[in-house]
């Protein structure tokens, strides 16, 4: 009954030990740590008075130690080959290995422990492989005092066990690490895809407006002054705050959006500025805002001109102050963000209306860019459509080469009371409506083709309707054909009689459509300037 009573006792402690070794592997925030907690506990519950764990180098092919206790500090810097000395034999052969009495071990490659053999105690030496997915990656190495009554095969048991739960830490730190580098990879290239893609050269435009605002762009951008973008709705307002900020020393830092126009008064405050645990009915936990998100970096508050006056107040403190407080907290914070706000509104007018703070204003309109809209810059339109025809041709799978000369007139004619934006999206309708390689007049939306909406087309006949229909046909072949009217024909489905016939009826200059292959750069000119 009494030796039951002792093994029972001794497994309990073994379960106990085991059980503070797991305890100090997960609770640690790195392995390292955790491996050094893990040989405290044995320290503590086995009596070790040296240990370490050896795990291999991938670059190097070596063991290094990567965590120790009570070796001397020349020994940390130890390093075995796969096969060389007990840490390199063991984790080369997967076996453990004990030495009961290492004062009796001449040949025993000791470099990490760095015993004296002048008198020392001596001391019973375990080393026993770690392995992840059954390829050796180290071994852990513990020496204990000299026992002659010592279990060594249990002892060897217990530290198989230890060596096991190591392994599994190995990997998932490996695991960690791994998802680390991919996701800092794929930041890296999601923000070198951003920066590419607000570079100032991607921005589509080259009229006399547009120049100007590129101007101010680099005027604004290194400095970390507060811009206020001003445009009507669809003008490319984000696009802007974009690139100032990826052309900024900022550029490594957070770009934070906030559209305040759709965020009710409720949520505005919290959103921008956070709010601690317990601050409203549903604040489960603290939230950080905006402010604090974007820390080092820009804050980009689309339509400013919708915040209450509350909030502008709010707002108006963290510009001159550069804190503020979370709702529900007494914490101040300290912010450094840089402050780009658009808006498409009439500040001025609001202020005369009592619905926007002056002092808010004159703190926000210290650089101001004006984005012009588009009827205003003419020459960009089919620069712009070109653009959007060849995103929305390869999004859709679609083989659009051109859109054909009388399409372009009615595009020109337009007014674009949604400028941009509106643009972008008749197009990607004319790439889904199209089912040949040139988008025509009738594959644009009925605002356009209408004389009320764009003033394109005046009232006619039916009669002068097809005739007009026929006469683009004709015009699209020939532009194909290069002036070639056998070949027009040859597209048309239709005889090169009945083709000069028309060509004749209509007036048409044949002439001008054969230049275009000695000039090919002579049809993207008239487009523009048409």
């Amino acid at each position: 009954m009494a030796k039951r009573a002792t093994e029972a006792r001794e497994d309990l402690r073994i379960l106990s030990s085991l059980a503070e070794v797991g305890r100090a592997l997960g609770s640690a925030p790195d392995l390292r740590s955790a491996l050094e907690r893990a040989l405290e506990k044995l320290e503590a519950q086995r009596g070790a008075v040296r240990s370490a764990v050896f795990l291999l180098d991938g670059e190097s092919g070596e063991l290094a130690v990567e965590a120790a206790l009570g070796i001397p500090e020349e020994g940390l810097s130890a390093r075995y080959k796969l096969g060389e000395g007990i840490p390199g034999r063991v984790a080369q052969s997967g076996r453990p290995a004990v030495i009961p009495e290492t004062e009796r071990e001449p040949t025993l490659m000791n470099r990490a422990f760095q015993r004296r053999r002048n008198g020392a105690r001596d001391s019973s030496l375990f080393c026993v492989p770690i392995a992840v997915e059954r390829k050796p990656v180290g071994a852990v190495a513990v020496d204990y005092p000299f026992d002659e009554g010592r279990d060594y095969q249990g002892e060897t048991q217990f530290l198989s066990v230890v060596a096991a739960m190591i392994g599994q830490a190995v990997r998932a730190d490996r695991v960690i690490e791994d998802e680390r580098n991919r996701l800092l990879a794929e930041n890296s290239h999601l923000r070198s895809e951003l920066e590419d893609r607000y570079d100032l050269s991607n921005i589509i435009g080259t009229s006399g407006p547009m120049k100007q605002v590129y101007e101010q762009i680099a005027q604004v951008a290194q400095t970390a002054t507060t811009v206020l973008i001003r445009g009507e709705s669809g003008t490319g307002k984000e696009l802007i705050a974009h690139a100032i900020h990826y052309n900024s020393t900022r550029a490594e830092q957070p770009f934070v959006k906030v559209s305040c126009a759709a965020l009710p008064d409720t949520l505005i405050e919290s959103e921008l500025f956070g709010y601690e645990k317990g601050a409203f009915t549903g604040a489960q936990a603290r939230k950080r805002g905006r402010f604090e998100l974007a820390h080092g970096g820009s804050l980009f508050l689309d339509e400013v001109g919708e915040l209450n006056l509350s909030i502008q107040v709010k707002l108006l403190r963290v510009l001159q102050e550069k804190e503020f407080e979370r709702l529900g907290g007494t914490e101040t914070l300290k912010t450094d963000v840089r402050l780009i706000a658009a808006t498409n509104r009439d500040l001025e007018t609001a202020m005369t209306e009592r619905q926007f703070r002056e002092d808010l204003y004159y703190r926000l309109n210290v650089f101001s860019i004006f984005v012009p809209p588009l009827r205003d810059r003419k020459p960009d339109i089919m620069l712009l459509a070109d653009h959007f025809l060849a995103r929305y041709s390869r999004q859709h799978k679609k083989r659009i080469k051109r859109i054909s000369t009388p399409a372009i007139d009615m595009l020109m004619s337009y007014h674009w009371p949604g400028n941009v934006r509106e643009l972008e999206n008749i197009v990607e309708r004319a790439v889904l409506t199209c089912d040949g390689q040139v988008i025509h007049g009738h594959h644009l939306p009925p605002t356009l083709q209408t004389a009320e909406a764009s003033g394109t087309l005046a009232q006619a006949p039916l009669t002068d309707a097809v005739e007009q229909y026929e006469k683009d046909l004709i015009l699209d072949a020939l532009k194909s054909a290069r002036g070639n009217r056998a070949k027009a024909a040859r597209l048309l489905g239709s005889t090169e009689r009945i083709v000069g016939y028309k060509v004749r009826k209509y007036n048409i200059d044949v002439r001008r459509f054969r230049g275009l292959a000695q000039n090919p750069s002579a049809a993207s000119s008239r487009r523009i300037s048409s």
